[in-house]
């Protein structure tokens, strides 16, 4: 669905605005969450003081944003974190911004925000009668949990069965009435798809499917916001050290709303390397492949619709073993203690928690990349660390389990698999072969999901594109008039 249909419906928004009244509810702009020191009114941001990171609070909204300061409970500068050459192995700079410090610990919360907003302010979605349906691996159908219990409506979270069991605890504790867990783990999208399609023909109106592989509004909210939070962070490092390159951009392709970031960031600096990342158990972009792996939060075996492929460069595959092996490096004590060992200060070192499984895998393409291309100490390369290890405690129990308690040993020999990570499984992409991308949608979107080939044309085209990019505007001045219909109830 595009963002702005042809037809809003003023009464849907009537009503929805009369239930935001009651609860207290104000939607931010995406101008506020993008510079919320500056935009975020003064009144509101007295009020988040008092209001946990957390809470089932509306004002949370408000921190849909890379900016939050945890130590204040208001605004600060991007949350991000430089590894050190002496961890990464490699002379380049790599920064990940940090998405623990976001409403539910990740950033998949404001890629439902972009979705539901959008639906919420032309009033295609009626909170009033509707549920929203929230398919997911994992982090995306949270943020759309959370949403959903923020303004007061009903969600359906649906996630592979195989999916780490503190996903499915946080969902039940925030009151999600609906959680349906579908066969598989990571890699099993389709059962996701069909069991969307199975709630359409048995619920119909009854429901609205927020489908992150296919919400423009998912891929539109990283444009804008988190394209915007890395360039501000390459600005600021560049002030200081006016020698230095924005060489790249790497992420997870998943959903591919966070690889939307590099759409905005190739509009301001041409030259740069988009690349995605993806398992080497289930190479889709690689290899055309498939199969079942352990990376949680980068559902595959498919090309979602919203993936702009004409603008990736580039293609890695990461083992999702080195994956294991590195949180367990990152996070358990003897890991920590050989880090510090190895000479990696230990301020750096009680940082790594902030990784979690896909920050893990985007930091391993960061460095696969940065030695493909012979990166020297003036070059910069941007990566996400989605969200951190405090979601995945139940896998380290598990590894303990499978592999035995981790020692010194395993240390040392992980320690020597960081720093000798390997070019192997790296795809520079051709123009053809960019293509070649964008046309295996058509088994999954035409064939499977009810897209049309002209649809699916359209996508090849950078101005369609350009066109969904540039609605943020519009969709600020619906949100502005949704608040102002707010006050008059």
């Amino acid at each position: 669905m595009l963002l702005i249909p042809d037809k809003i419906n003023y009464e849907v928004i009537k009503k929805t605005a009369k239930r935001c009244k009651e609860r207290n509810i104000i939607i931010p702009t995406f101008q506020q969450l993008k510079n919320p020191d500056k935009e975020v009114p003064s009144e509101i941001k007295e009020k988040l003081k008092f209001v946990g990171l957390w809470d089932i609070n509306p004002l949370n909204l408000f921190r849909i944003t890379w900016k939050n300061d945890v130590t204040t409970g208001l605004y600060g500068e991007v949350n991000h974190l430089e590894l050190p050459s002496s961890l990464t192995g490699v002379k380049c700079k790599i920064i990940g911004l940090i998405g623990k410090y976001f409403p539910t610990g990740a950033h998949k919360v404001g890629a439902a925000f972009g979705c539901l907003i959008p639906r919420l302010v032309t009033g295609t979605f009626d909170p009033e009668v509707q549920k929203a349906v929230w398919p997911s691996t994992g982090n995306y159908c949270r943020g759309g949990a959370f949403d959903c219990a923020l303004l007061g409506c009903d969600a359906i979270a649906i996630l592979p069965e195989g999916m780490s069991k503190e996903r499915f605890e946080w969902l039940k504790s925030i009151g999600t009435k609906e959680i349906i867990s579908t066969p598989g783990t990571e890699s099993n999208v389709k059962e996701i798809y069909d069991k969307c399609w199975e709630l359409k023909k048995t619920r119909g109106n009854e429901i609205v499917v927020f489908n992150q592989f296919e919400e423009f509004g998912n891929a539109l909210w990283h444009y804008e916001i988190t394209g915007s939070a890395i360039e501000e962070v390459f600005v600021g490092l560049k002030e200081k050290f006016p020698q230095i390159n924005l060489f790249g951009y790497v992420s997870a392709t998943g959903s591919a709303g966070t690889i939307a970031a590099g759409d905005y960031l190739k509009k301001k600096f041409p030259n740069i390397k988009i690349t995605a990342s993806e398992a080497l158990q289930c190479p889709t972009l690689y290899l055309n492949g498939y199969g079942a792996h352990r990376i949680e939060g980068i559902g595959d075996k498919h090309v979602p619709w919203i993936h702009n492929v004409r603008n990736t460069d580039v293609v890695v595959a990461v083992d999702d073993n080195l994956v294991v092996r590195l949180i367990r490096l990152f996070n358990e004590p003897e890991g920590k203690k050989l880090l510090i060992k190895e000479g990696i200060d230990e301020k750096t070192v009680s940082k790594l928690d902030l990784l979690g499984i896909s920050g893990v895998c985007n930091l391993i393409s960061s460095i696969k990349l940065a030695k493909y291309f012979e990166l020297g100490k003036n070059d910069v390369l941007f990566t996400i660390f989605t969200d951190s290890m405090e979601l995945y405690q139940s896998r380290l129990k598990e590894y303990t389990e499978e592999y035995g308690e981790y020692t010194e040993k395993n240390a040392i020999k992980d320690f020597q698999l960081l720093q000798g990570i390997t070019i192997d499984w790296i795809k520079e992409l051709n123009y053809y072969e960019r293509k070649t991308l964008h046309n295996l949608k058509y088994f999954t979107w035409v064939e499977q999901q009810g897209k049309s080939v002209d649809e699916l044309n359209k996508l090849w085209e950078p101005e369609f594109w350009d066109g969904v990019f540039s609605q943020v505007s519009k969709i600020d001045k619906l949100i502005i008039e949704f608040n102002n219909e707010i006050k008059k109830v």
